[in-house]
């Protein structure tokens, strides 16, 4: 804890040193405010003590988390509560330590009772607990004030500045008294960041300052609470002649009493605004090196200054609004919702600034071994990139425990309908494509769709003597890949603004082409530039969709074909370039239904309410499954062998019409005249463990035709189960493809079922048990 010393601690309990009893005053306020659920709860108390407020907790009816930085301390509170039920003593110093031993579950109620003074960053450490409340969950504290507690023992205590900015960024804030103590009820740890002036476009001769931006071994930003009501960066004004980068020196050290050298300064950019009608330009200097301690030599300036989690900067409250822009400027997405402010980057990237928590080292280490426990990272080298390269250092928007779930895609743009359009995929996945890419020291890569982190993924496996080519259609995005590949040092990425369609400007393609191109997002078809930028040989891997169904497939070009390798069953945000492609609908039954042509022409839909209207054929297909069982393979079996294939989506609940669909699914569906019929399972059988439960394949249909086109479809799925689906070993079979240019002349070389997706020709090849080809 801030500032008494451990070891100074450890004495003072060894020493039997007495503490404040809990007064009845609190307790009626923790009874008040804080009561446990009915169904019990969970509590942390940070700074435990000898335990009295951890048991009278539990006592209460939580589960207790008691923790203290002192050993002696949880000796005393053992001794003085043996066998305390429901209480759980924990070493920790919660500001400096890695958070492990409480794990992730949530809390009802954190508490800091007398213990809140001796946090050095108390702001990013209340934040970090808050964000491990339930919803609705309360931190509370009870700390002594300044105002009535001796001279020589207020640094115990707290004064109202602190309290205001210790509850800044919270939701609701309640304040009580208990006696002499002040009782603080948080709820709601993320409000809005606020930039406190209004922006306005710079007129004539500007007010020129520098604003220093410094993390600490952990990664994290310095910012101070000002006397004016807001969190801050150390800077100011340019003394005369002196350089930006001097200027950030300077006043860091003046400000804080950390040092720098001009060297170990660059500017990332310039904030052009005015405030009270002057002009203002702002050099934004990232800092990669200092020394000294950190102290507030400008007291009458600055409350006090702490280190703060990139991902608790859109939580912190008011912030002054060139330094909210700089933090953004540097970590591009970290501050949210900010109003337009006019920037100009500057041209040359800086050095590799290193710094991360021992929490994200160990969550970084658990998420690359449930990859390679998924086999999705078999390789030596692509597990090698992955311990390395620190995710979280992308998505400085997600906390650790989400930067780090091998599972999780994490969204950094959304349009103004909220739609996703830009995202850092699911690690897994990002692992299995680039090991299908085949990579090697020194390769050459183009990837379609930046984003950074698998980027330097792709950095980190071709080495220094390779280079990687990102393209996107989007400044915004472009900009943080190469903010965020600069500070770690991915210094082999160039990160290009345009259309991936076309590829790479011909000035970056190297001669031969590229040796792999990696596609980021749902493409509707294969891209010409894509085969004609990748060198003979090289490997394309591109989540394809196929008839609404996507799949990243590796493909290895073999003059004007592409020859598939490898299947991925996966998703990805789409392609908004030129070769995107919206996807014809027809709407039924009032809007309850939706009949989606993903490839193709849109077929006849006359007569397909008014068949909706009458009997339902049903077909038990005979084939079953049981519970975590593919079967993807059978959507794109009968996508890609069925004429009329299209796909029937439900915008209705089940019992409001006549199909059986649940609400938000898509079902494969093949259509008739005035006929349609579509493919359902349901669950035969059920039980307490997975391997209890069965579902089978059905066959609905509608129309006179319906009974043909059920019996079509149904024929369909029993060809899969004997030919294609997954075998005792959980393996199943993919369909030979290649991909021909559209402009082919004459009969493809291969027999097969032909799918035509613009620029280019699909044939698919199913192979049975036996292992002989068949087109279908």
């Amino acid at each position: 804890m801030g500032s008494i010393p451990q070891e100074q601690w450890e004495q003072s309990y060894t020493d039997g040193i007495a503490f404040s009893p809990l007064g009845e005053d609190e307790r009626k306020l923790l009874a008040e405010h804080a009561p446990a659920p009915v169904d019990g709860g969970r509590a942390l108390e940070v700074g435990c003590g000898t335990g009295e407020l951890a048991v009278h907790l539990a006592a209460a009816g939580y589960q207790v988390d008691a923790v203290d930085l002192a050993e002696a301390a949880l000796e005393r509170a053992r001794a003085g509560h043996p066998g305390a039920a429901g209480v759980r003593w924990l070493r920790l110093d919660i500001e400096h330590d890695d958070p492990e031993p409480l794990g992730d579950e949530r809390y009802d109620l954190v508490v800091f009772r007398l213990a809140l003074a001796f946090i050095g960053d108390r702001a990013r450490v209340l934040h970090a607990l808050g964000r491990r409340l339930r919803e609705g969950g309360t931190l509370l504290i009870i700390t002594p004030l300044a105002a009535t507690t001796p001279a020589d023992r207020r640094h115990i205590a707290v004064d109202d500045r602190e309290i205001t900015a210790l509850t800044s960024g919270w939701k609701d804030v309640q304040r009580y008294a208990a006696g002499d103590l002040a009782v603080l009820v948080l709820r709601g740890p993320c409000a809005d960041t606020v930039a406190v002036e209004r922006q306005h476009p710079p007129e004539g001769p500007a007010v020129t300052g520098a604003l220093a931006v410094v993390t600490d071994a952990s990664g994290r930003v310095l910012l101070g609470w000002s006397h004016r009501g807001m969190w801050e960066l150390p800077g100011g004004k340019t003394n005369g002649p002196e350089s930006f980068e001097a200027a950030a020196v300077r006043e860091l050290a003046e400000e804080t009493g950390l040092l720098a050298e001009e060297n170990a300064a660059t500017v990332l950019t310039m904030l052009a605004d005015a405030v009270g009608g002057v002009p203002r330009l702002t050099a934004v200097v990232r800092i990669r090196r200092w020394s000294g301690t950190l102290g507030n030599p400008e007291a009458d300036t600055f409350l006090r200054w702490e280190w703060h989690d990139l991902h608790g900067l859109g939580c912190l409250g008011p912030t002054f609004a060139p330094a909210a822009h700089a933090l953004a400027a540097v970590w591009p997405g970290a501050v949210p919702d900010l109003p337009a402010v006019h920037s100009y980057p500057h041209s040359t990237p800086p050095p590799a600034v290193p710094g991360e928590s021992p929490e994200a080292e160990r969550r970084r280490e658990a998420m690359v071994q449930a990859v390679i426990d998924g086999g999705w990272a078999p390789s030596a080298e692509v597990q090698a990139a992955l311990r390395t390269v620190p995710r979280h250092r992308f998505i400085p928007e997600a906390d650790l425990a989400d930067a780090y779930r091998h599972d999780l895609a994490v969204v950094t743009r959304r349009d103004e309908h909220s739609r996703a359009t830009s995202s850092v995929s699911a690690v897994w996945l990002q692992a299995n494509m680039i090991e299908n890419a085949r990579l090697r020291p020194g390769s050459r890569v183009l990837e379609v769709g930046a984003g950074g982190y698998n980027a330097a993924l792709i950095a980190g496996m071709v080495g220094p003597g390779g280079r990687v080519v990102t393209v996107d259609l989007d400044p915004y995005v472009v900009n943080r890949t190469r903010r965020f590949t600069a500070e770690v040092g991915a210094d082999t990425v160039v990160a290009v603004h345009g259309d991936g369609a076309l590829g790479a400007p011909a000035a970056l393609v190297p001669r031969g082409g590229f040796d792999a191109v990696i596609v980021t997002y749902n493409a509707w078809t294969i891209a010409p530039a894509w085969r004609e930028q990748l060198a003979d040989g090289g490997v394309l891997v591109v989540p394809l969709e196929i008839h609404g169904y996507t799949r990243a497939i590796a493909f290895r070009r073999e003059g004007a074909v592409l020859r598939a390798m490898a299947w991925t069953y996966c998703g990805f945000i789409r392609d908004a370039g030129a070769l995107r492609r919206a996807v014809p609908e027809a709407v039924l039954a009032d809007g309850g239904l939706r009949l989606r042509f993903d490839d193709g022409e849109p077929g006849d839909t006359a007569g397909i309410d008014e068949a909706l209207r009458g009997p339902r054929h049903e077909v038990a297909t005979g084939v079953t499954m049981g519970a975590d069982v593919y079967f993807g393979s059978l959507q794109l079996y009968a996508a890609t062998t069925l004429p009329g294939f299209c796909r029937l989506a439900a915008d209705q609940d089940p019992e409001d019409g006549a199909t059986g669909i649940t609400k938000g699914q898509e079902v494969p569906a093949i259509l008739g005249e005035a006929s349609l019929a579509y493919l359902i399972y349901v669950q035969i059988r059920d039980g307490d463990r997975p391997e209890d439960k069965e579902w089978e394949w059905f066959v609905h249909a509608f129309g006179e035709q319906g009974p043909r086109l059920a019996e079509q479809l149904t024929e369909t799925v029993r060809a899969w189960d004997r030919q294609v689906r997954a075998d005792d070993n959980g393996k199943h079979t993919d369909p030979a493809l290649t991909v021909h240019p559209a402009d082919t002349p004459g009969e493809l070389p291969a027999a097969g079922r032909v799918l035509e997706k613009g620029p280019c020709r699909l044939v698919f090849r199913w192979p049975d048990r036996t292992g002989q080809d068949s087109p279908a």
